[in-house]
C-alpha cells in the first residue's frame, strides 16, 4: 500500500511539517537526553510552570528528574560565542503536572530557539515562524502578540510597587477589570493612575488600529521602545496570512519573559497550542549579555482536532456565541439579564427535556448545567461565555476571561458559626464547606491549623451535629443561619456573578463577544 501523510495522526502529520518548515528555515535539530539533574530546576524555579518535577536517584547517587522544560536545558548548554546567533528546533517529550487530572502528564513539544545574537531580524524571524508554524498545521488560527516592555514601563511610569506587580499582571491576563482597578488601589495607586491601568483593557484587537492605541498612550522612552518593535513587526507578520491580533493584556511571567510575548490558537482547540517570546534573562544566567528568543508548540493539544461536537458542526448560516448557564435561581436571573440585553431565547422557557435552546436570528445557543460546572464547559471551550459566580472563579481558579460583573448572585463568603463561639487558637479547628480551596487559602493566610471536612450540601448542620466547630459558605440574607442559631463570625469575600468567556472563543468569536460585553453594559 503505498504511504500516505492522510494516514497518519494529526500531531504526527504536524512533526513533519514543523520540521520541514524549521530546517528551511536554518534551523538545526538540537538532541538531548530524557533527564537533567534536579539542581538545574531547583537553582531555576522561578523560570518552571511549577515547582512539581519527577525526581529519582541515579545508581551513582545523583538526583535526576524527568525534563518539565526544553527551553532550560538549551539555554545552560548552547553557550553562543559573542556575536554568534544559534537556531535551533527540537522535538522532545516534558514532564508536567496536570491541573485537570492531578497527575503528572507526558507532553509531546516542538519547539524553536534562537539564541546569542539576536536584534530586530531574529525576533521578526521568531514571530514570522510562530505564525507559519500555525499556518501549516490546516485550520484557521489566531496569533496573539503583546510586549512586556510595554507593561513595564507603564507600570514604572505610575509607581507600580514591585511587590504589587505580579498580581496586577494576573488581573490584566483575566481581563477582570473590577478586580484590577481594585489591586491597583491596594498597592497605592491613585484613582487616576487606577483608570490608566485599566485601560490597558482597551489595547486588545486587530494589529494596526491597536497598535495605534498603544503608541498614543506611551509615558516613557520604555513604552515607545516597545511600540517601535512591534511597528518594525508589522509588515512581516501582514504577509503572514491567518489572524494577527495584538492584545497588551497577555502578560508572560515576570521572570522570565522580558520583551515580546505571543500564543497561537487553532479553532476549535480550548486552549493555546503555541506560546512563546523573548526570554534574555534565563539565557544571561548562563551566557552574559546573549539574548534569546522561542516557542513551543504543544503536539497533544492536535488530537482534539478531530473532536468538534454535533452542536458545532451545524450550519446555521450566522456565528452562533454558546452560552452555559447555571441551573437554578441565578442562572434564571442571568438569563433574563442576557435577554433584557437583547439575547433572548423564547424556546428555554417551553416545558421540554430539551438539553440546548438556540434563538438563530440573536446568534446565541443556551444551555444549563450544574453551577460548579459553568467554568469547566467555558474553560475547554465547549461554552463560549458562561454565567459563573465569584465563588465558583475563586475556588477551581480556571484559566477563563473575567469580562464582566453582573451585579446579580450577590452574597458573602463568609466562616459561621455558634452564636456564641469562641476560637480556641491552642486546638485544630474543624472546618466544614463545599469550598476547600478558598477555605486554605483563608486559614493559610493566618497561620491556622484547620481540619477541613469537604460536604456537598446542608453545611450549616455540621456545626449543630459536632461535626465542625464553624463553617465556610456563601451567606445571602443571613436568614437560615440566624434560624439555626448560628451567626457570621467573618467575611472572606463578597461573592457576584460574572460574564466569563473561553480564552479561544475570545479569539475567534471576538465581535459577537465584544458585542454581548457592550450590550449588558448598556442595560446595566
Amino acid at each position: 500500500m503505498e504511504f500516505s501523510l492522510e494516514h497518519l495522526q494529526p500531531k504526527e502529520r504536524a512533526s513533519f511539517a514543523l520540521r520541514s518548515l524549521y530546517e528551511t528555515a536554518g534551523c538545526r535539530k538540537y538532541h538531548m537526553g530524557r533527564f537533567e539533574e534536579y539542581s538545574l530546576y531547583q537553582e531555576n524555579r522561578s523560570f518552571l510552570s511549577s515547582e512539581q518535577v519527577i525526581t529519582f536517584t541515579d545508581l551513582d547517587g545523583r538526583l535526576l528528574a524527568l525534563k518539565p522544560d526544553v527551553t532550560l536545558s538549551i539555554a545552560k548548554t548552547a553557550q553562543p560565542a559573542p556575536g554568534e546567533t544559534l537556531r535551533y528546533y527540537y522535538h522532545e517529550n516534558v514532564y508536567r503536572p496536570s491541573a485537570e487530572s492531578h497527575t503528572f502528564k507526558e507532553i509531546s513539544q516542538m519547539g524553536l530557539e534562537l539564541l546569542g545574537a539576536v536584534g530586530e531580524a531574529e525576533v521578526q524571524q521568531a514571530v514570522c515562524l510562530a505564525a507559519q508554524s500555525l499556518a501549516a498545521l490546516g485550520a484557521e488560527w489566531v496569533l496573539e502578540v503583546s510586549h512586556m516592555g510595554y507593561l513595564f514601563g507603564l507600570f514604572d511610569a505610575l509607581g507600580v510597587p514591585e511587590a504589587a506587580r505580579a498580581q496586577l499582571l494576573e488581573k490584566l491576563r483575566q481581563k477582570n477589570a473590577h478586580e484590577l482597578r481594585a489591586a491597583a488601589l491596594s498597592a497605592g495607586l491613585s484613582e487616576t493612575a487606577a483608570d490608566s491601568l485599566c485601560g490597558v483593557l482597551e489595547l486588545s484587537g486587530g494589529y494596526a488600529a491597536t497598535l495605534s492605541k498603544a503608541a498614543a498612550l506611551c509615558r516613557n522612552p520604555a513604552m515607545t521602545a516597545a511600540v517601535a518593535e512591534l511597528t518594525a513587526l508589522a509588515p512581516a507578520l501582514g504577509q503572514a496570512g491567518g489572524s494577527i491580533r495584538l492584545d497588551l493584556t497577555l502578560a508572560g511571567e515576570m521572570e522570565y519573559y522580558n520583551g515580546l510575548v505571543f500564543q497561537g490558537y487553532l479553532k476549535a482547540l480550548p486552549r493555546p497550542l503555541l506560546k512563546g517570546g523573548r526570554y534574555d534573562l534565563l539565557l544571561q544566567k548562563f551566557t552574559p549579555g546573549a539574548g534569546a528568543i522561542g516557542f513551543a508548540v504543544y503536539l497533544d493539544e492536535l488530537d482534539r482536532l478531530d473532536a468538534m461536537p454535533p452542536v458545532q458542526h451545524q450550519d446555521t448560516g450566522k456565528v452562533m456565541l454558546n452560552v452555559a448557564l447555571p441551573k437554578g435561581r441565578l442562572g434564571e436571573t442571568a438569563y433574563e439579564t442576557l435577554a433584557a440585553a437583547g439575547y433572548d431565547c423564547p424556546a428555554i422557557l417551553e416545558k421540554n427535556r430539551r438539553l440546548t435552546f438556540e434563538n438563530r436570528e440573536k446568534g446565541v445557543r443556551y444551555f444549563w448545567v450544574k453551577p460548579s460546572d459553568v467554568s469547566i464547559y467555558v474553560e475547554r471551550g465547549a461554552a463560549d461565555v458562561g454565567v459563573a459566580g465569584r465563588d465558583i472563579l475563586l475556588e477551581y481558579e480556571p484559566d477563563v476571561y473575567e469580562l464582566r460583573e453582573l451585579g446579580i448572585g450577590r452574597g458573602r463568603m463568609c466562616v459561621a458559626g455558634p452564636e456564641n463561639f469562641y476560637d480556641a487558637p491552642g486546638r485544630t479547628l474543624r472546618v466544614a464547606t463545599k469550598f476547600p480551596h478558598i477555605t486554605a487559602e483563608h486559614y493559610t493566610a493566618k497561620s491556622r491549623d484547620i481540619d477541613i471536612i469537604k460536604l456537598n450540601g446542608s453545611i450549616e448542620l455540621a456545626p449543630i451535629l459536632g461535626l465542625s466547630d464553624v463553617i465556610v459558605d456563601i451567606v445571602e440574607t443571613g436568614k437560615t443561619l440566624l434560624e439555626n442559631h448560628l451567626a457570621p463570625l467573618e467575611t472572606i469575600v463578597d461573592i457576584s456573578a460574572w460574564l466569563i468567556s473561553s480564552r479561544v472563543s475570545y479569539q475567534f468569536k471576538h465581535q459577537e463577544i465584544a458585542a454581548m460585553q457592550a450590550a449588558l453594559a448598556r442595560k446595566l
